[in-house]
């Protein structure tokens, strides 16, 4: 099973790789380049508001150009004191500014973001220096599959989806990939880690297909917010809808193999400390073990999503409106179901896993990958009953009567 996935997954990189230019998306940046800047001083002087025409004041910032064409220029831009949201700029402040060489001399240089890069790579360095500390030898296998995860992402999923690609099989070719490097590399080429996979990859078509039911039924565009801002210039040449369902699946892939391989290693202890435990009760034992995972595992699932949207919610209910009209709005449900079709998924999850480590039988460590020298071997065992040396079905894992 797991060789037809992968020949699955070649040939569905191979159909829908990236090949050729990008298709023009109608955004023009002509004449405009974004550079870097160093901040040397702040003046404070009255202007007016450009939005009211107000008295106001305004920060008069002198910087030094440290990339792009004018690289090594002194310059000067304008920034409004409107209200708190204003960035205000101090002096060694590092800064992205949009130069416009058309524009006049005074509003050639417009401030676009701080430069962020160097916080985020210590933050990067610190967390793989955790994840190593910690792990040692896996962690640094784990690092090895976020990078071809990352890898996917940005070389094949991101310009695959601008060449107007289907979004949902680019998604579904990408999160195979990315369970296949993620799974083999941090757990090693095992039974265990081929169950868990199995498992994973199951739960994805689950959602998939979910997301997709309930963006239709919903009628859920998939443009609102940031990402209508991203895509309405561009909604002719991708699919918003699919790029939708495509977040959604490849923002689910990384909760489910945590739970996927928890399940396998859960089933494969407690067949190891009870080798004539029969089917259905080594698969009900197992069960109750996800349930306690996954009630933790949801909850924070589904408050990663509240917390992202929480700045929203507050803004719409300061707006008067009901409950029910801040759920209605596209941006709220889209996040809504985000994190319902990803905690479903989630869920289900738990008994396709035990499920396929129970029939699978002895997947060895219950730790896929991830050695403890030559196991012992265990003398035969009489059987006690026919139950506990018959070979497992499906039905052993329907409901009781």
């Amino acid at each position: 099973m797991t060789a037809v996935v992968a020949v699955a997954t070649a040939i569905g990189l191979v159909a829908l790789w990236p090949t050729g230019e990008a298709p023009d998306l109608a955004v023009t940046t002509q004449g405009i380049d974004y550079v870097d800047a160093a901040v040397g001083g702040v003046d404070i002087v009255d202007c007016d508001n450009p939005l009211e025409g107000l008295p106001t004041q305004c920060q008069v910032v002198d910087v030094s150009i440290t990339s792009g064409p004018t690289d090594g220029e002194a310059a000067t831009f304008l920034s409004s004191l409107i209200d708190f949201s204003t960035p205000r700029f101090e002096s060694g402040d590092r800064v992205v500014l949009a130069y416009n060489d058309l524009a006049p001399p005074d509003f050639q240089y417009v401030f676009v973001e701080f430069q962020r890069d160097a916080p985020l790579a210590l933050l990067a360095i610190v967390f793989a220096a955790v994840v190593v500390g910690f792990g040692r030898w896996k962690g640094l296998r784990a690092l090895a599959g976020l990078a071809v995860s990352l890898t996917a992402i940005v070389g094949f999923l991101l310009p695959s989806l601008l060449r107007d690609n289907n979004a949902v099989a680019v998604a579904l070719v990408t999160t195979s990939v990315v369970a296949f490097s993620a799974l083999y590399l941090a757990h090693g080429v095992s039974k265990a880690t081929t169950v868990a996979l199995l498992g994973t990859l199951a739960s994805v078509v689950v959602i998939t297909i979910l997301a997709a039911a309930v963006a239709a039924a919903a009628e859920l565009s998939g443009l609102s917010g940031e990402s209508f801002q991203l895509l309405r210039v561009t909604a002719e040449a991708i699919d918003p809808r699919g790029i939708l369902i495509a977040g959604i699946v490849i923002g689910a892939l990384g909760v489910l193999d945590d739970v996927t391989v928890t399940q396998v290693s859960a089933v494969t202890e407690l067949r190891r400390a009870n080798p004539d435990l029969p089917a259905r009760e080594l698969y009900q034992s197992a069960i109750r073990i996800g349930r306690d995972h996954v009630a933790s595992t949801v909850n924070t699932l589904v408050l990663a999503y509240v917390g992202a949207s929480l700045a929203l919610m507050l803004f719409f209910l300061q707006e008067g409106r009901s409950i029910g009209q801040v759920l209605s709005r596209e941006v709220v449900a889209i996040e809504i179901t985000r994190a319902l079709v990803g905690s479903i998924g989630l869920i289900l999850s738990v008994p396709l896993t035990t499920a396929l480590a129970v029939v699978a039988g002895d997947v060895g460590d219950s730790h896929p990958g991830h050695s403890h020298g030559a196991r012992r071997q265990a003398g035969p065992i009489e059987a006690k009953d026919d139950m506990t040396t018959a070979t497992p079905s499906w039905d052993d894992f329907g409901p009781q009567t």
